[in-house]
């Protein structure tokens, strides 16, 4: 499938931040996921595990067990107001229940919708493995804020992560990484049919959108069994 989208820096850029593009999302008539423009809107269907678990080049991110009996795969975007919401709400729930716990593996995958968010992903991958997800969570929790004045912002969660500004361009101009994220977009949406955020796998069953945690213990419940 191919996407219809602007098309994404991986040259030495200052990417969009200079301009403070915002996100143009579209959506569907759920109001829990937002989809590409211009692709289908029909579900990913589920995914082999094994191909799905496999790690990209620029390698994964994750929180849990290895040997947990339960992966849970997420492609989300950064300036997806929907992936704000899950990662405020029933992430915190699932973290706590089942992540922390040891009953699922969690892999974030970055499925990033425009330049903002992929540069909001490349200054989580500059970071040190164990700042990737605290540093995720401030994206989230600051999604409104960043996305109105993304250079500013950016720069300022980026500092909470040790970055100065001469690092936080540095990174920004990273080709390396913003073509391994790109990868990971590419093939979740190639290979698994991704086409909205938040889009999840459960042990490669596919659940879509920003769902209560009620319908994640279905999921997970029924592949312990």
């Amino acid at each position: 499938m191919k996407l219809n989208r602007r098309k994404f820096i991986t040259t030495g850029t200052t990417l969009a931040l200079g301009l403070g593009v915002m996100s143009v999302l579209s959506y569907d008539n759920s109001p829990n996921a937002s989809i590409i423009p211009g692709v289908s809107v029909a579900k990913a269907g589920d995914a082999d595990p094994k191909k799905l678990h496999m790690e990209p080049k620029i390698g994964d991110r994750v929180l849990g067990k290895a040997d947990a009996p339960v992966t849970i795969v997420e492609y989300a975007s950064a300036t997806c107001p929907h992936c704000a919401n899950f990662h405020k709400g029933t992430f915190v729930q699932l973290k706590k229940d089942y992540i922390d716990t040891g009953k699922v593996r969690f892999i974030f995958r970055e499925f990033p919708f425009d330049d903002l968010a992929l540069a909001a992903f490349m200054l989580a991958r500059c970071a040190p493995k164990e700042k990737y997800f605290p540093m995720l969570d401030v994206i989230f929790e600051r999604h409104e804020i960043w996305t109105r004045n993304p250079r500013e912002e950016l720069l300022k969660i980026a500092k909470l992560a040790g970055f100065t500004e001469e690092t936080f361009g540095k990174c920004l101009k990273n080709e390396e990484i913003a073509k391994g994220i790109s990868e990971i977009r590419d093939t979740g949406n190639k290979e698994f049919g991704v086409n909205s955020t938040p889009t999840f796998f459960v042990n490669g069953t596919e659940l879509a959108g920003n769902q209560p945690i009620e319908e994640f213990k279905k999921l997970i419940d029924a592949a312990m069994k």
